[in-house]
């Protein structure tokens, strides 16, 4: 169509909503492929009363607009709890609350990106994070990671590359705590040595921290997740925050702290995308956070998840057990396997619709073309019948290979 723009002729779909477009269409499927909260976690009652509480009060500014940088009472209390639990200091003038993370992810990237900058991301990478940037117009160099997190080497030779070839690297993109799509949790050691290499380099992180609070009893300090953000001392750090894992993902309530310039940036782009985020949402999290919902409910969603991984893992053990490979996530949403040789995840996926089951193809978190010897599975949103099942299928399909 030669009305579409450049960049719209080239924009790209989310491999996860494809992944549940196709499979809507299947009767009886069992989802292994959206990464949804539990409902069966949310705190009902809790939303309830405040809502009610909120609309009480008649108090006209509750369902008004609001100001584009966020409800400021919310803004205060995450700094004054969230923030500094996390070891991040930040002033109100850092933040920026937003419609979802991934809105964060799609504004920053109209402040940072210019067509043809090349962003550095993890292989594999999220794959939302993977679209607002390439609808962007921004490149990719993808860096492998070991089991520590991104690989440092690899990624002074992708640096040294880029320059090489005339480009700039704009910023590093990672998500340390608990990776979509692998699931893996960055040392701290490696963290800093990131941090170092960022300011060897005078580049900016992208530190996305959704699944941080989502932590295993794996975990057994507070440093395993420390934000790189805690221990940034020149503003080299954007940090990411989210409601929609540890409270409900409905309300869209997300944040960002950035270097205030860029933050101010941000507010300013904010301003041409939707003036504001729901300010009766923000008030509604406002209230959760002030009545301690959220700490209060922490303890069980974190047992509840943990529970479906082992869950997950006992059923790939009995039914796949020799023929696929993976990690034990420590926290969050996913577990990433890798399939037996000459499976291919685009295969795969055909062979698992006709047998009632899907996930997310491996490929779709690679920016270099590769992955499709992997796959992305959720355990969170579902049964632990329905996981037991549907991993069930999933060895039909892989088995008829």
């Amino acid at each position: 169509m030669t009305h579409l723009s450049t960049a719209a002729q080239n924009f790209q779909e989310s491999a996860i909503r494809r992944s549940g477009i196709l499979g809507a269409a299947v009767p009886g499927l069992i989802s292994l492929a959206a990464g949804y909260p539990a409902p069966d976690v949310f705190p009902w009652d809790d939303l309830a009363a405040i809502t009610a509480d909120l609309l009480a009060q008649r108090d006209g500014n509750t369902l008004q607009y609001g100001a584009t940088r966020g409800y400021r009472p919310l803004i205060e209390q995450l700094i004054a709890k969230t923030l500094h639990d996390r070891a991040i200091t930040a002033a109100f003038e850092d933040m920026v609350i937003t419609t979802g993370s991934q809105q964060g992810l799609d504004l920053l990237g109209r402040v940072l990106i210019d067509p043809g900058d090349v962003i550095l991301v993890e292989l594999p990478t999220y794959s939302g994070a993977i679209a607002a940037f390439h609808n962007l117009q921004g490149q990719f160099a993808g860096v492998p990671q070991d089991s520590e997190g991104i690989d440092l080497v690899a990624l002074e030779a992708a640096v040294t590359g880029i320059k090489a070839g005339g480009k700039t690297a704009k910023f590093i993109y990672v998500t340390p705590n608990f990776q979509n799509p692998a699931g893996l949790l960055m040392s701290r050691a490696r963290r800093l040595a990131l941090l170092e290499f960022a300011r060897r380099h005078d580049l900016l992180i992208l530190e996305d921290d959704p699944y941080g609070p989502v932590y295993f009893e794996d975990v057994t300090t507070a440093a395993d997740t420390r934000p790189i953000k805690a221990d940034d001392t020149d503003g080299r750090v954007i940090y990411l925050g989210s409601f929609s894992k540890v409270l409900v993902p409905g309300l869209r309530v997300a944040w960002l702290v950035a270097p205030r310039e860029i933050a101010q940036r941000v507010e300013l782009a904010k301003q041409a995308t939707d003036i504001c985020s729901s300010l009766f949402d923000q008030r509604i999290v406002h209230g959760a956070m002030d009545r301690g919902v959220v700490d209060r409910i922490a303890p069980g969603l974190r047992a509840h998840y943990q529970a479906k991984r082992s869950v997950m893992e006992q059923a790939l053990q009995s039914s796949l057990a020799g023929r696929v490979k993976w990690t034990s996530p420590r926290g969050g949403f996913f577990l990433w396997i890798e399939l037996p040789e000459g499976v291919d995840d685009r295969e795969l996926f055909e062979r698992a619709l006709k047998a009632r089951v899907s996930f997310v193809l491996g490929s779709a978190f690679f920016v270099d073309g590769q992955g499709h010897g992997f796959a992305r599975l959720s355990f969170a949103g579902i049964s632990h019948e329905q996981i037991t099942e549907g991993i069930a299928r999933l060895a039909t399909a892989i088995n008829s290979h």
